[in-house]
């Protein structure tokens, strides 16, 4: 039963062993010549290998240091052979060279890079106030419509003035006689015909009712409310007739000619904030469009919570598309450099905090070069040290690349993507 089993195999087993090692032969031989095996003993082994040729299959495997009956080594020595042989061209000289790699690579660029700080920030106007009286009445008069342009001193609204214009007549009487009673007394006195006291309770008459007038001068003119600066008025919180206590809120006054930014900084970002400096920000309400405004304030003080120190800037508002309140999102320019080097974020290889590129010479080899690297944009990078403008790096093919490794340039149009913007 074991002969009936192994018989039919051994042919095979043998046939197998001689073609590999036959194909070993030709592979070596065709790719590195007859120096690749020490002495000539190989060669003629493997030269004389046939199928069925058991002694001779052995004799060559044995050549190599291999088993005859471990015919997976042999299996593995084939296939280390034409992987060894199969990638590499015979120069003229001899020497083994690896075939050019296919690659898409970059020229470096000088352009202009700007280092940005994104932070959240809040749009208000630039003057608002709440409008209210400063005395008791009953509206009579509201002159001004919501939302309404109105100019500095203009008439919001005007109480009833009745009260206010008799409480004044009789003040302003008192005052009269007051007078009349200091200029008879003054005369007396000079000539010697009353007290220096009588004097004196004149003249302390006269000086009340004179603030006395005043004061109620001061309240009559209080029952006309006027804006006190240029803008636009808000909503109307009160009606005509009706009766009002002091402080109550008539509507809002707010200037938005020019608003301001508000936003807070982390303190390890002031050093690189001055008064004068301007920044870039947007709004929900207006996407796609920017709005640029002065530094003009910065905190003297950082709040010791959230290490944070506040910022304003001033925006120019005349078509009062900013309304207080709204949030921007800020982006502050710290850092600006005009001849910046940069190339494509794909051709970096990082290893930790160190960054790798392939860069292409002269005869169109690949070099493996360190760089150091600064800002990291939307799909570019700027290179701080190791490289010059003009030399070119690779941003496609890097697995397949290793130093001195020649390369072949993928066609034009494979580099659009990288190339644009």
């Amino acid at each position: 039963m074991s002969s009936h089993n192994k018989s039919p195999r051994t042919p095979w087993i043998r046939g197998s062993v001689a073609q590999i090692c036959n194909l070993l032969y030709r592979r070596f031989s065709t790719c590195r010549g007859s120096g690749t095996f020490k002495g000539s003993g190989n060669r003629s082994a493997l030269s004389r290998l046939e199928i069925g040729d058991t002694a001779a299959c052995k004799s060559a495997l044995r050549a190599f240091g291999v088993c005859p009956a471990d015919l997976a080594k042999v299996v593995l020595l084939c296939l280390v052979a034409f992987v060894q042989t199969g990638c590499t061209k015979k120069t003229a000289g001899g020497q083994m060279q690896m075939p050019p790699v296919r690659v898409i690579a970059i020229e470096a660029k000088l352009q202009s890079v700007s280092e940005t700080l994104s932070l959240p920030g809040t749009i208000a106007a630039n003057e608002m106030v709440e409008i209210k009286a400063e005395t008791d009445g009953i509206v009579q008069e509201i002159n001004f419509a919501e939302g309404q342009r109105v100019s500095k001193g203009h008439l919001l609204v005007k109480l009833d003035e009745s009260k206010f214009a008799a409480t004044l007549a009789e003040a302003e009487a008192n005052l009269k006689l007051s007078q009349a009673n200091f200029e008879r007394a003054k005369q007396l006195f000079q000539d010697k015909l009353i007290s220096q006291q009588d004097f004196d309770q004149a003249a302390a008459t006269f000086a009340v009712n004179q603030a006395a007038v005043d004061l109620k001068r001061r309240q009559f003119a209080d029952a006309r409310v006027h804006a006190p600066f240029s803008g636009i008025v808000g909503a109307r919180q009160i009606s005509p007739g009706q009766v009002m206590s002091r402080n109550t809120t008539l509507t809002w006054l707010v200037d938005l000619d020019t608003v301001k930014v508000e936003v807070k900084v982390p303190e390890k970002y002031l050093r690189q904030l001055e008064i004068g400096q301007m920044m870039e920000f947007s709004v929900a309400a207006f996407p796609g469009e920017k709005f640029r405004g002065e530094v003009y304030f910065i905190s003297p003080q950082i709040d010791t919570d959230t290490r944070f120190a506040l910022v304003k800037a001033k925006i120019p508002n005349a078509s009062a598309k900013l309304r207080g309140g709204m949030l921007a999102s800020l982006e502050l320019t710290l850092q600006l450099r005009d001849s910046a080097i940069v190339i494509p974020d794909p051709a970096l290889m990082s290893n930790g905090d160190n960054f790798l590129v392939f860069v292409v010479d002269d005869k169109n080899t690949a070099q493996i070069r360190p760089v150091e690297v600064g800002l990291r944009m939307p799909g570019k990078a700027e290179v701080i040290k190791g490289l010059k403008a003009g030399e070119k790096v690779v941003v496609e093919g890097v697995q397949k690349l290793r130093p001195g490794a020649p390369v072949t340039f993928a066609p034009p149009e494979s580099a659009a993507p990288y190339t644009q913007g």
